[in-house]
């Protein structure tokens, strides 16, 4: 038997190394049994998130409020953008090479012979790195779905849905009903089942019944209003006035901002937030990749919106900043996401496309994006009005859109994970 690896990056590079040989093997039973060997429990409540969009906007605000309040908090969210350590926080900070590397040994030990994909195994060794942690509640981001991902081998005691729409249909089905039962899976019996999904699918509310969970639905359970200057929240026992706008920008911050407060709501005699708290959390949380400003002009955004949802917020989320003259896209996906349900939003918002692969067997082909945006192109566009370039990474897609740009023109960069993390890596790399 070869030694195990004592770094990080090797012991990821041996991960995705057996994870070729592994497809997505829906199915809980390998990941509950390496569960019980290493006897993962939590002894804090647990917070569990699931969602098509906004899963992650709200596992920040929810950590944020909760750092805010003095609790010791510790996160799971993924994916990662530069570090793998971003998957893993403790009390705001990432975790260190040193205790993954502790955490995989762990799981490693305690598998034997039991296969386990990459996500399955570091999502394993994440949560026992964080129920051995001296934290006072942990938040868990789900990946895909939700009833078979390997994060519900966790029993939460609140559980939240965040938005409920088509993305990785292969897996969850092709319907908001069928993915809408996927979603529910995370529910539990006698336990708080959110959604804040503004038209939540049969599906999922009969699920919540039918096991007896308590399901909080906004517009019945709790609702939000807002003005320009404030916002404020409804729940079942009490409201929140006067609330800041969350530092996260876009359309749909106050759904996964109210999916919180309902959250913290269930939890207040364990875990009690106090208002001022409330406000500073929900004013000083960060997320990258989600509607990301950047400082500085030209302007500069990053969106990870890579469905037909996501982009369509990410649309209407540009035609609110004001004017500028030109709209450059830094833009990549995957072959297997809706593509045209995607473009057909930011057609309107963009005039010139830098098309990028991406680096991913999964990525979709360039020239081919290339071909279905031009078909979009505005009747009676000028010749310096709207191009489309292609390129083999995003950071040469981004380094031509940032030759071409003017002061009072932006950049969006968006389609994928992997666009915005090539981007980021990019503009580290030029920062040094």
């Amino acid at each position: 038997m070869s030694p195990l690896p004592t770094t990080l990056p090797d012991w990821l590079a041996l991960l995705e190394s057996r994870h070729a040989e592994t497809h997505i093997d829906m199915g809980l039973d390998r990941v509950r049994a390496v569960k019980e060997r290493l006897q993962l429990a939590f002894s804090c409540p647990v917070i569990m998130v699931a969602g098509t969009n906004g899963k992650g906007s709200t596992c920040a605000m929810l950590e944020s409020v909760l750092l805010q309040s003095g609790y010791r908090v510790g996160l799971y969210i993924k994916p990662h953008f530069l570090d793998f350590n971003e998957r893993a926080r403790i009390n705001g900070e990432m975790a260190s090479d040193d205790v993954l590397i502790a955490a995989f040994n762990a799981v490693e030990a305690a598998r034997g012979e039991i296969d386990l994909t990459y996500f399955e195994f570091t999502t394993l060794a994440i949560a026992h790195l964080l129920s051995t942690s001296e934290i006072d509640v942990a938040i868990l981001e789900v990946g895909l779905g939700g009833r078979l991902d390997a994060v519900n081998v966790i029993d939460a005691d609140v559980s939240i849905v965040t938005s409920i729409d088509i993305d990785h249909t292969a897996y969850l089905g092709d319907t908001r009903e069928k993915i809408g039962f996927e979603k529910a899976g995370i529910f539990r019996a006698g336990k708080t089942a959110i959604c804040s999904d503004p038209v939540p699918p049969q599906s999922l509310i009969d699920h919540a019944t039918s096991i007896g969970a308590d399901l909080r639905l906004l517009g019945r359970d709790f609702n939000y209003q807002g003005d320009q200057q404030q916002w404020s929240f409804a729940g079942r026992t009490g409201r929140r006035n006067s609330l800041a706008y969350p530092a996260l920008r876009g359309a749909n911050q106050l759904l996964n901002a109210s999916a919180a407060l309902a959250a913290l709501e269930a939890l207040r005699m364990t875990l009690p937030c106090g208002a001022q708290e409330t406000r500073a959390g929900l004013a000083l949380v960060e997320l990258p990749g989600r509607f990301q400003v950047l400082a500085g002009r030209p302007t500069q955004v990053l969106d990870v919106a890579h469905n037909p949802h996501a982009a369509a917020t990410l649309a209407q989320n540009l035609g609110n900043m004001g004017f500028h003259r030109f709209t450059y896209a830094v833009f990549g996906i995957m072959d297997d996401k809706d593509i045209d349900a995607v473009i057909a939003p930011m057609a309107s918002v963009i005039d010139h496309w830098c098309v990028t692969r991406l680096d991913s067997p999964r990525s979709a082909n360039p020239a081919a994006l290339a071909d279905k945006i031009t078909e979009l192109k505005p009747a009676g566009a000028k010749a310096g009005d709207f191009s489309v370039t292609t390129f083999d990474s995003p950071a040469d897609a981004y380094a031509n859109a940032l030759s071409r740009v003017e002061e009072n023109d932006r950049i969006v960069v968006f389609g994928s994970f992997y666009t915005v993390a090539g981007v980021m890596a990019a503009r580290k790399s030029s920062l040094h």
